[in-house]
C-alpha cells in the first residue's frame, strides 16, 4: 500500500521543506519539494516531524510501568503515542529485586510485540545521598551476580541501566553493561569528576536527567555534570518541563553540548495527562499539585507530568531551537542512543514512517507509526 502526504512543511535534518512524501510498506520511499506528483492526501500546510523517541519514561495517563501490570503498560504506551512518542523505553524505579525481575519479565513480552523499544532500570544501584524519589532502604551496592539476574529477567530487552559509579563494584557493573550490550547510564550519583570519568572510560554513555539527583557542579569540584557535558562519548538527558531545570540552564547545556549529544526525555510518571491528585511511583507515594509531582509531604521531585510534544514545543518556544534542532533532540539523538537511527529518528528515505503532524502552535494533530495512522488526520480515506 502506498500513501502520499502532500502540501506539508516537512522537517528533515537539513531544514524545513514545503512538499510531499510517499510511504510504502511502512517506510518512507520519497521526500520531495513542491507539489506532489499525482494525487496525495493534502495536509493544508501542517508540519511533519519524526515520531518522538523517549528513552526515560515511567508512566502516563494514570498508569505506570513499575506497577508490573501489562494492562497498565499498554495504557502508558497508548497515552504517550497520542502525544507523538512512537518509540520508548519502559523505565522502572528502585524496588525489591523480585518485583523488578517480575516487572521486567512482563515488559519483555510487550517489547517482543513491538510496543516498547526496551527496558530501563533506574536503580537500585544508586546513591542514597542523591536518591530523589527512590526509597532509600531499597538501595543496594552493585552485585555482578544480581545485575546479571536483572538483565536475564528482561529476556534480551534490557536497553539501559542507571547506576552511581562511586558505589563499590559499580565499575564492574558498567563493564557488565557494556559486555551485555546494555547502555550504562550515570545517574542519582554523588560521584566526583574522576569517578564519573572512570565509568565513562569503561563505556558509560548516558547521563540520566542531567543536574537532577547529581552532585552539583562546583568550580573546584566539577563532578559528574561537567564530566558528562565535556566528554564527547556521553549523551545527556534533559527534562524540559520548567520544573526540573531553569530554562537558562537548558540554554546553557544547548549552547555548550552539541545537539548530537542532547536528548530531551519526559521522566513522566502516572500523573502525566491527569488532574492533580495522589499517585504511586513504584513503592513511593507521590502528590501532584499544579502539575508538579513530588514525594508525599513536600519531598523530592518525583518524575514529571511532561509529554514529548510539550518538551518539543518548549524547545522551540522557550529555548529558541529551530524545528530541525528540536526534532534532533526529541527524535534523532535518542534514536542514536538506542542504536536505531538507521530505522527511525528522522524523515529520511528508507526509514520507518514514524511521523507526527503538528499545527502552527506545535500541537499534535495526528500520529503515524510505521505507516499506520494511530490518530489519523481529518479526511483520511
Amino acid at each position: 500500500m502506498s500513501i502520499t502526504l502532500s502540501d506539508a512543511r516537512i522537517v528533515t535534518p537539513d531544514g524545513v521543506h514545503h512538499g510531499w512524501l510517499t510511504i510504502e510498506d511502512g517506510r518512507i520511499t520519497h521526500v520531495g519539494q513542491g507539489p506532489a506528483p499525482g494525487n496525495g492526501h493534502g495536509l493544508g500546510g501542517l508540519i511533519i516531524v519524526p515520531g518522538f523517541v523517549d528513552i526515560h519514561v515511567h508512566g502516563g495517563g494514570g498508569a505506570g510501568y513499575p506497577a508490573g501490570s501489562a494492562d497498565q503498560a499498554r495504557r502508558v504506551v497508548g497515552f504517550h503515542r497520542r502525544h507523538g512518542t512512537t518509540t520508548a523505553l519502559a523505565s522502572l524505579v528502585t524496588a525489591p529485586l523480585e518485583r523488578l525481575k517480575a516487572a521486567a519479565a512482563m515488559l519483555a513480552g510487550l517489547c517482543a510485540e513491538g510496543l516498547l523499544a526496551g527496558i530501563h532500570y533506574e536503580g537500585p544501584y544508586i546513591s542514597a545521598a542523591r536518591c530523589g524519589a527512590h526509597r532509600p532502604e531499597l538501595l543496594r551496592e552493585p552485585s555482578v551476580t544480581e545485575f546479571a539476574e536483572l538483565i536475564k529477567a528482561g529476556d534480551g530487552h534490557v536497553r539501559m541501566f542507571t547506576l552511581a559509579p562511586e558505589l563499590p563494584s559499580a565499575l564492574d557493573a558498567v563493564r557488565e553493561c557494556v559486555d551485555s550490550g546494555v547502555i550504562a547510564a550515570i545517574g542519582h550519583t554523588d560521584a566526583t569528576f574522576e569517578q564519573a570519568m572512570a565509568a565513562i572510560d569503561l563505556g558509560a554513555s548516558v547521563a540520566t536527567h542531567l543536574f537532577n539527583a547529581m552532585r552539583p557542579l562546583n568550580h573546584r569540584d566539577p563532578g559528574p555534570i561537567t564530566a558528562a557535558m565535556v566528554d564527547e562519548r556521553v549523551t545527556v538527558e534533559i527534562v524540559n518541563d520548567d520544573v526540573h531545570l531553569h530554562p537558562s540552564v537548558i540554554d546553557l547545556v544547548l549552547s555548550a553540548v552539541p545537539g548530537t549529544r542532547v536528548t530531551f526525555i519526559t521522566d513522566a510518571m502516572d500523573a502525566a495527562g491527569m488532574p492533580d491528585g495522589d499517585f504511586d511511583l513504584g513503592p513511593m507515594k507521590v502528590e501532584v499539585r499544579s502539575g508538579v509531582a513530588r514525594l508525599a509531604g513536600g519531598g523530592s521531585i518525583a518524575g514529571s507530568t511532561l509529554t514529548m510534544d510539550a518538551a518539543f514545543r518548549r524547545g522551540v518556544q522557550t529555548n529558541g531551537l529551530t524545528l530541525p534542532e528540536a526534532a534532533r533532540v526529541t527524535s534523532l539523538t535518542p534514536a542514536h542512543v538506542l542504536g536505531l537511527a538507521d530505522e527511525i529518528g528522522s524523515i529520511t528515505t528508507g526509514k520507518y514512517a514514524d511521523l507526527v503532524l503538528l499545527d502552527d502552535t506545535l500541537t499534535v494533530q495526528s500520529v503515524m507509526k510505521r505507516g499506520t495512522w494511530l490518530t489519523p488526520p481529518p479526511g483520511t480515506p
